[in-house]
């Protein structure tokens, strides 16, 4: 057995968006005790802002907004115990080659985690090949641990990293459908910033849910968004339901209403849930609250909806207008970790035995991404430039000056040009692109 520490463990969560800030932080408290958390905001369009993380209802020891090349400097500076990158693949990718260039020579380093913030329905194999090279790739269900197994060993990869977890927000009290004799039956839909991706499929739902409400008057719909407009979350929002909420003819319905909040607290007073492929499906199932998988837009692979094949779940809005209330699979149930029957925090005993065995050893071995550029010459390149390292993973010239080696008014200006440059960027990302976009194809 490792010797355990009398100091509590430094541990860096790098986040680039609000979820997985939430999943980042999260995931540090479930596989290390007695912790000090340090949080770096990796910088971009999805960047939180002071409210998204307000609501996350997370808390750090120190949380500040940095760059990659920001970040890899802070790493080469400081000490730190475990790391746990929660990014996109591509950054992750790009963190550990810097690492790797960081970290060489040195014996003694932190454990870096990496892994998912939710479902996992899309680019399987990419987004796994990209956080190949972390001492840990944590799977939220042993259905998951299954398949990053396949695709590691698949390429002739260690496929060792990969560890069985569940995910971290579960929780929350069983659903308890006496506890509602003071409020009105609530249908919660859990609307999602990128599925589905057209203004039509968009609309059609949140007509749906107001037609819902309407026929079940003594209901209310609470149709739960995830950002207000302007802000941005994992994926790109541009077509926010509050924009169309504006345009239902006659308005939405009095027991129909949009509501922002923390999803558990939401999640308190939810009779059924309702989503397309939203992973609150299983914070929902979790607590065992009545979940719906809507299908009416079919069973697609873009949707996600087909990770819930087997579920017990789907359904369509007529069939909830009529009554129906979805009974979920029970085997299916334990493949997704969804341990509402089970000993949930157990779930992450394998994780903190792993996580504490490389803490105490005396040396780990280097950094070795699957990614080099000789597995892959016309792929990793391109990936770490974008985050301004060249191929052996230093910083390219040019890359951004980390704040804290800047003094006095040299840093009050620095800050103040890099937060318009900042509002710039996000403002022609988050509202300028879209509208092209949209324009193209006319």
């Amino acid at each position: 057995m490792p010797a355990s520490t009398s100091r509590p463990l430094r541990v860096a969560v790098l986040a680039d968006s609000d979820t997985r800030w939430k999943w980042g932080a999260l995931t540090a408290d479930r596989i290390a005790s007695d912790t000090r958390l340090d949080g770096f905001l990796l910088r971009g369009r999805a960047t939180p802002t002071p409210r998204q993380l307000a609501e996350v209802g997370v808390r750090a020891n120190a949380l500040r907004e940095v760059t990659g090349v920001e970040f890899l400097r802070t790493l080469g500076r400081e000490s730190y115990d475990v790391v746990v990158l929660a990014c996109v693949g591509g950054a992750v990718q790009a963190m550990l080659h810097g690492f790797a260039r960081t970290w060489e020579g040195r014996p003694k380093r932190p454990a870096v985690v990496t892994g998912y913030v939710g479902v996992v329905y899309e680019k399987l194999a990419d987004g796994l090949l990209l956080r190949h090279g972390a001492d840990l790739v944590l799977a939220n269900s042993r259905h998951d641990a299954e398949r990053f197994r396949a695709v590691y060993e698949g390429v002739g990869a260690d496929a060792g990293s990969v560890v069985e977890t569940a995910l971290p927000f579960l929780g929350g009290a069983p659903y308890d459908e006496g506890s509602r004799s003071d409020r009105p039956y609530a249908v919660v839909f859990a609307a999602q910033p990128s599925v589905p991706d057209n203004r039509a499929d968009r609309t059609y739902l949140l007509r749906r849910a107001a037609e819902h409400a309407r026929k079940h008057a003594d209901s209310e719909v609470l149709i739960k968004l995830r950002s207000k407009p302007g802000e941005h979350t994992t994926h790109v929002e541009e077509l926010p339901y509050q924009k169309l909420a504006a345009k239902i003819p006659g308005g939405l319905p009095d027991n129909c209403k949009l509501v922002y909040g923390h999803m558990g607290e939401v999640l308190d007073r939810t009779d059924l849930l309702v989503t397309v492929s939203s992973t609150a499906a299983l914070e929902s199932l979790h607590r065992r609250i009545p979940t719906a998988i809507l299908t009416d837009l079919g069973v697609r692979e873009t949707l996600g909806n087909h990770h819930f094949l087997g579920s017990g779940c789907l359904a369509s809005w007529d069939e909830l207008d009529a009554g129906r209330v979805p009974e979920p699979d029970p085997e299916w149930l334990s493949r997704q970790g969804v341990a509402a029957d089970g000993p949930y925090e157990a779930a992450f005993d394998a994780a903190r035995s792993r996580v504490a065995e490389l803490v105490a050893a005396d040396a780990l071995p280097p950094i070795e991404p699957y990614y080099t550029p000789v597995t892959a010459p016309g792929y990793l390149p391109g990936i770490l430039a974008r985050h301004h390292l060249d191929p052996k993973g230093e910083p390219l010239p040019g890359a951004a000056v980390g704040a804290g080696e800047a003094t006095g008014v040299r840093r009050v200006v620095r800050s103040a040009v890099r937060d318009v440059a900042r509002g710039a960027y996000r403002h022609g990302v988050q509202r300028v692109a879209p509208v092209i976009r949209r324009m193209g194809e006319l």
